[in-house]
């Protein structure tokens, strides 16, 4: 089994094919009475063997996923209430149980959060950052470090996943700095007896020798050396995971001029260009594009180096699908001040807060070689901007280049491009079995779970359903 990335979601699937397997502790109470029954029904039998369709029917929450739901519910079970109950799981290690497998990543063990910038503030509350059986917060404890405002840095997050990794044993399967440059189906006879051979001895169950798979799947790719050079690669499997996440291609928003050197589409541009001198407070204000959390981030980064900011974005302030309506203020009280700033400092009415203006409704139209911005609102009114830098902070969408046709083929709608909130790989959702490609799976974004706290149930339906298709779950 090949996995293409390397971050939790990989990780968690990876711990779970190495033969840890997750039981019902049995003195444990579960404050959901239907689920605490379900579970005394059969708690010799792991979590994995027992029908994750009948174990996860009736619970509620902040996924569409019953698996992301139920293995959250098993691990944090009250969380959403502010509880701090224990998990209801114990964790036995069964070597015989394991699956041989490899994990592909262009980056150190937990993929994207090595590119995010390491000050950064988790949006999810710290504890849900956390892979099963080494709770986050114990993890950061060691540290002697706690939890601001209960969450937590990208670098404490990036360095907790390593950290992970090595913990449990898992780092054989690892194999860092590897980019997948293609997954095709092949037929099993296309491939070289030599190379049947090798798979059979090396995989064990993951290979048919009875000669059942008539298709296997051929991952091509290359390693990057410590040397910098490049040395091609080809494994076949019969199984891949696809869980590479959304962080590979900024959303363009396909302007004129949006390809010239001072717009990008990354916040580390800002901090950058800050870093060099290249921008400071006598600097033309900076255009910030987007409504996300990651345009709030550049703008308290900016409104921190008192750095001026035009901030565009076409919905309304009060739009209930804005994120920022949707956060609790307590929690989150430094993007209850970027959205303060968005209502309070437009350009029509001035505000409270100096080097900072809100064109909500607005959008761009283009980016002219003189740093002159038109922008233009929603009664087709046009007007000019001189600015230093652009930010286009709109989304990301993942890199599916590897696949036939980018994986259109594969999502719910196959008549556009994979994305992981409007446009998701079609799975199965107690398999995560891509509906379209047997023996494909995806994971994490691109299957819709997008938080930490929510990936980890499709690792367990694809390790669940691994572990039938390999004969390794008991009678």
């Amino acid at each position: 089994i090949v996995f293409s990335g390397n971050g939790p979601s990989g990780i968690c699937l990876s711990y779970l094919l190495s033969g840890y397997t997750p039981y019902f502790r049995r003195e444990s109470l579960h404050p959901h009475s239907i689920l605490q029954r379900k579970l005394e029904e059969a708690p010799e039998v792991s979590i994995l063997d027992q029908d994750l369709d009948y174990l996860s029917e009736g619970l509620e929450g902040r996924s569409d996923s019953p698996v992301a739901l139920l293995f959250d519910a098993l691990q944090r079970p009250d969380t959403d209430f502010g509880g701090t109950a224990e998990s209801v799981l114990t964790w036995w290690h069964e070597p015989n149980r394991a699956i041989p497998h490899l994990v592909l990543g262009r980056n150190a063990p937990g993929g994207a959060w090595h590119s995010i910038e390491g000050s950064m503030v988790t949006l999810s509350r710290g504890e849900w950052m956390g892979l099963p059986d080494l709770p986050f917060r114990e993890w950061l404890k060691q540290k002697r470090r706690g939890l601001r405002n209960n969450r937590a840095t990208a670098e404490d997050i990036a360095q907790y996943y390593q950290h992970y990794v090595m913990k449990k044993g898992l780092q054989r399967n690892f194999r860092c700095g590897t980019v997948v440059t293609s997954v095709r189906k092949v037929s099993a006879e296309s491939i070289s007896n030599h190379t049947q051979k090798d798979l059979q001895e090396n995989s064990g169950s993951l290979w048919n020798s009875n000669g059942q798979s008539t298709e296997v799947f051929q991952v091509d790719g290359f390693f990057k050396t410590v040397e910098g050079d490049k040395e091609p690669f080809s494994i076949y499997a019969e199984n891949v995971v696809l869980a590479t996440g959304t962080y590979d291609s900024p959303t363009w928003l396909g302007v004129k001029g949006e390809n010239l050197s001072y717009v990008h589409h990354q916040l580390s541009a800002l901090e950058k260009a800050v870093k060099n001198n290249s921008i400071g407070i006598m600097s033309d204000p900076v255009l910030i594009v987007g409504a996300g959390l990651t345009a709030a981030d550049a703008i308290l980064f900016a409104h921190h180096c008192n750095i001026p900011v035009i901030h565009v974005f076409r919905r309304r302030v009060s739009d209930p699908g804005l994120i920022f309506n949707q956060l609790p203020k307590m929690m989150y009280p430094e993007y209850h001040k970027v959205h303060q700033m968005m209502k309070e400092q437009t350009a029509a009415c001035a505000g409270p807060y100096e080097c900072y203006i809100s064109l909500p409704e607005h959008h761009v139209l283009s980016f002219g070689k003189d740093k002159k911005c038109i922008i233009q609102d929603k009664n087709g009114c046009q007007k000019a901007y001189k600015i230093s830098m652009a930010l286009v902070l709109t989304g990301s969408n993942p890199n599916l280049s590897f696949l036939p046709n980018n994986g259109i083929d594969l999502a719910v709608n196959s008549d556009q491009p994979v994305n992981p909130k409007r446009n998701p790989i079609d799975v199965d959702p107690f398999t995560y079995e891509c509906t379209q490609e047997k023996g494909l799976y995806a994971l994490g974004p691109l299957a819709g779970d997008n938080f930490v706290r929510f990936v980890q149930g499709g690792a367990l339906a694809v390790a669940s359903s691994l572990l039938k298709k390999a004969n390794k779950n008991p009678p």
